[in-house]
């Protein structure tokens, strides 16, 4: 029986940053094509010690690790006649970008279907996004989302939008809003250099 041990709201994890996503792919060279191509990723080493086929990619501060995984074929092909829906709601790994409608012109270009959606903050902030497919069908997000301020939500005031979401208690040690605001006074250092 594996025992669970709870971890209070001042005693999180030291997670540093998000350091790479790992996807299960049909072909390893079609994706790390989309990846490069695409993206902007870069094919970087990774260890031989691996027994099965693989690539790594890194770029922007984090890592793609792809696993080719011969099974997803038989899945992939037996949905191949029709593409699946781009649906801004489903699982995805969203980018920032600077230019949202140079990543539609160049996505058009390449003959790549995508949908997009417009967010609008509270205080009319928008936020233009990009969805689109990678090869094995991952949903991939480019967007200006940068625009919205990141804000603790215990430094918000509290609007319920539906009667089942029940806000959290605030703890008192405000360990996330110091390490969020911390990390923020660092990368507008990093900007101004």
């Amino acid at each position: 029986m594996m025992e669970i041990e709870e971890v209070s709201n001042c005693e999180a994890l030291p997670l540093l940053s998000l350091n790479h996503v790992s996807l299960l792919c049909r072909s390893v060279w079609e994706s790390v094509r989309f990846y490069e191509e695409i993206l902007g990723f870069v094919l970087i080493k990774r260890p031989s010690s691996f027994n099965f086929n693989g690539a790594w990619l890194y770029n922007y501060g984090i890592g793609i690790h792809l696993i080719e995984n011969p099974s997803l074929v038989d899945e992939y092909d037996s949905t191949m006649n029709e593409p699946r829906p781009i649906n801004p709601k489903d699982n995805h790994i969203s980018f920032q970008c600077t230019d949202v409608g140079l990543v539609k012109r160049r996505l058009q270009e390449m003959g790549m279907r995508y949908v997009t959606a417009l967010v609008e903050a509270d205080d009319g902030i928008k936020v233009d996004q990009v969805f689109f497919h990678d090869p094995d069908g991952y949903m991939i997000e480019l967007c200006n989302c940068e625009n919205i301020p990141i804000l603790p939500l215990s430094s918000c005031p509290f609007k319920p939008r539906g009667s089942s979401f029940k806000k959290a208690p605030i703890t008192k040690c405000g360990f996330m809003e110091n390490a969020m605001m911390e990390s923020l006074s660092m990368d507008m250092l990093n900007f101004s250099f």
